[in-house]
């Protein structure tokens, strides 16, 4: 069965097992009304409920144990396609990578596993769609982890990039014990709320722990010939951090404050840096076959919503299986 079948099986299970113990749609909490509901019942409502019938990616947050990674294919390429006018994908079926051009050159957003998957996907992917890498002038590093640094050194040493990353996550890469790959040289550190700007585009800049310590999550502009857009890139998904009440209270804030800044600047396209998540694949398939004034990844400022809501509400569920007794057994989540 294909992986996206399975999961859809897999939360569909979840669904009517919850549905079984006698869970109903959560009302809407007026500020003040009534107090607002806090148990693990309660946050799988909400979650799934924000989920609707499209978010099933990052829904997979509430099953036990995060959403998990199936095993890489043996071939894990996918073709580097141009997705708006001034931006590329250029990334694998695992993990991505995105090209977001400008009147000054080409910030890059991720680098891939290691120099191969770099030189192959984000190198070979540009000129393949008629794009000069030797333009690549910033390096975004959205967080520590080797899937997302591991080209870094290669593409900035070749094409004399600007490494950027936050300070809280230069920190982090530079204590660790035996990274799984080679540390990237120190580049630029910024802060929560800094701004880069190359050309004619700006990329609002937002540290979004606990994924690592200095997850940065990323606003920026997107054109579609005449039409405008605004994206906006969760930094880290995954529950990979240590699985404590801190942890998930801390990621859920983080996904309440960047949901409350991507409406105020009326983000409408939800971004990730895993295809997983934000059903890039799926999406880029769309591109193919779309109409003029209907494009794939554009859904809108309340599906951003939704999609927030859906990753803050599975971290508050965590962080109350932890601390409350539950009716629900989380492992028949996965029957």
């Amino acid at each position: 069965m294909p992986r996206r079948a399975k999961g859809r099986a897999v939360l569909s299970a979840a669904l009517a097992a919850s549905l079984a113990l006698g869970m109903a749609q959560i009302a809407d909490v007026k500020a003040g009304a009534v107090a607002v509901p806090d148990t693990l019942e309660d946050h799988i409502r909400a979650a799934t409920k924000a989920a609707g019938r499209d978010l099933w990616g990052i829904l997979e947050l509430c099953l036990p144990g995060g959403a998990g990674f199936a095993p890489r294919p043996a071939d894990d390429r996918v073709p580097p396609m141009k997705v708006f006018d001034n931006l590329y994908f250029l990334g694998l079926q695992s993990v991505s990578a995105w090209a977001l051009t400008t009147s000054g050159g080409i910030i890059l957003i991720d680098t891939l596993n290691n120099q191969r998957e770099a030189e192959a996907a984000i190198e070979g992917g540009l000129r393949q769609l008629g794009l000069d890498p030797g333009q690549i002038k910033y390096i975004i590093i959205t967080h520590g982890h080797s899937d997302h640094y591991g080209g870094a050194t290669y593409l900035a040493d070749k094409f004399k990039a600007q490494l950027v990353m936050s300070e809280a996550d230069w920190a982090f890469l530079e204590g660790r014990q035996a990274p799984p790959a080679p540390i990237p040289p120190r580049g630029m550190a910024v802060k929560d709320g800094d701004r880069l700007t190359l050309g004619d585009t700006s990329v609002d800049l937002y540290v979004t722990p606990p994924h690592t310590p200095g997850t940065l999550s990323l606003i920026f502009p997107l054109k579609d010939g005449a039409t405008s857009h605004v994206g906006g890139l969760w930094g880290g998904t995954a529950f990979n951090f240590e699985p404590t009440v801190e942890n998930f209270t801390t990621y859920a804030t983080s996904a309440e404050r960047f949901a409350a800044l991507a409406a105020e600047k009326a983000v409408d396209v939800p971004l990730s840096n895993h295809p997983t998540y934000d059903d890039a694949l799926i999406k880029m398939a769309a591109m193919k076959s779309r109409r003029p004034d209907q494009h794939p990844f554009a859904t809108g400022p309340m599906t951003v919503a939704r999609y927030l809501t859906v990753a803050a509400e599975c971290a508050r569920g965590r962080a109350r299986a932890l601390v409350e007794p539950s009716p629900i057994d989380p492992s028949g989540l996965l029957k």
